[in-house]
């Protein structure tokens, strides 16, 4: 079995120093690649210095975080901007946060529109982080539908009608991870109802541990945990999972 974590931080501090032996037990336990979502200038360098150590398993993204988005915003993205001579797989990850601030919601509005425009210019996928932002983020989805939208809402945490609603704008994937295996998460029953065809493999590491791990630091090695939790719920065996996920974590990100 292969399997991709379409969302890990490897490279924040909680790992420092640990970093191949995480993705040794990532590769040992069939993850065989890790895509980098970006946050912003503070662990960019990092970010890239790790996935020039581990070229062909560590895929970086680019892109500025919506708890990043402030007054000066522009100014992060033309820091941002100054890596696009790299090899990136996607924008991201952006979106829109209203839990921790509402302070700069236009910003943030704003921050988002320009990177859905800079991945149509670059034919890049974008990764979306939403939280407490649902019906925001449509108004920005419909102010560029037009733009051959494609991507991941990292995280997902919505209904089975949102997710509909999110196909009017382009191919739009989900990210599951641990939260999945939570009791009484509200998405194990939602999963159930999206195609597989649709769904990708995510731990958003160090973060949203799964069970039987919850409450330790998380890691890329515990995908299998998240995968087995979807079989059960969808009625699979964790090969088809696998297959599934990877097939369309390879499409998405042409890694």
């Amino acid at each position: 079995m292969e399997f991709i974590d379409t969302h890990t931080h490897l490279y924040e501090e909680g790992f420092r120093g640990e970093e191949s032996q995480a993705v040794e037990r990532a590769l040992e336990a069939g993850v065989s690649k890790m895509v980098f979502p970006d946050i912003d200038s503070t662990s960019r360098d990092d970010m890239f210095s790790l996935s020039e150590r581990f070229p062909g398993t560590v895929f970086p993204c680019l892109g500025l975080h919506p708890t990043s988005v402030g007054a000066g915003w522009k100014k992060a993205i033309e820091e941002m901007e100054g890596y696009m001579d790299r090899k990136i797989v996607a924008i991201g990850e952006t979106g829109m946060d209203c839990y921790w601030s509402k302070e700069f919601i236009q910003e943030q509005k704003d921050a988002l529109e320009y990177q859905i425009v800079l991945a149509h210019r670059k034919n890049l996928p974008i990764i979306i982080h939403s939280r407490d932002a649902t019906g925001l983020i449509f108004d920005v989805l419909e102010k560029c539908r037009n733009l051959d939208m494609r991507g991941v809402f990292h995280a997902f945490s919505g209904s089975v009608e949102t997710f509909r609603r999110l196909q009017k704008y382009g191919r739009w994937y989900v990210g599951i991870g641990g939260v999945v295996t939570y009791k009484n998460a509200s998405i194990a029953e939602t999963v159930k109802e999206i195609p597989l065809e649709y769904i990708l493999l995510e731990t958003d590491s160090p973060y949203l541990t799964p069970v039987p791990k919850r409450g330790t630091r998380n890691e890329s090695s515990y995908i299998p945990y998240i995968a087995r939790k979807l079989a059960d719920l969808k009625g699979l065996s964790i090969e088809e999972i696998a297959s599934a996920t990877t097939s369309n974590a390879r499409q998405l990100f042409n890694i």
